[in-house]
């Protein structure tokens, strides 16, 4: 039986940058693999790790769409939408939909990180 999950793989371009951003989104640490300069890890916040892997020909996704999909995105329970989208933008995400505007229901909202990648802030 699996006993836990050890992380959470990206691949992207640049993983030091992409480890940077979700370090700073998270509250943790950017950890270096010393046998390995293109695998960084973000430790040091409640939850699995994250982990950047660089992949030379990197497609970013395109959300939504199938042309270069998704393949996976992460969610985040937040207390504050606005403010914490205002925090993800400065940090360099960019707004893909703001889910909770277009559907009555909805809590969330879509961005991509600096790398393409889709995750979204859930209001808790």
């Amino acid at each position: 039986m699996i006993r836990k999950l050890q992380a959470v793989a990206l691949d992207c371009a640049d993983p030091v940058r992409l480890a940077e951003f979700y370090a700073e989104l998270l509250g943790g640490r950017v950890v270096a693999d010393p046998e390995d300069p293109d695998w960084f890890e973000v430790h040091g916040f409640e939850g699995t790790p994250l982990a950047f892997q660089r992949v030379d020909d990197h497609r970013p996704p395109r959300w939504p769409g199938g042309e270069h999909p998704q393949q996976l995105h992460l969610d985040f329970d937040v207390d504050d939408l606005d403010g914490e989208e205002e925090r993800v933008l400065a940090l360099g995400a960019t707004v893909l939909e703001r889910t909770d505007r277009l559907r009555l229901e909805a809590n969330w909202r879509v961005y991509a990180d600096p790398a393409g990648h889709p995750f979204c802030l859930c209001l808790h």
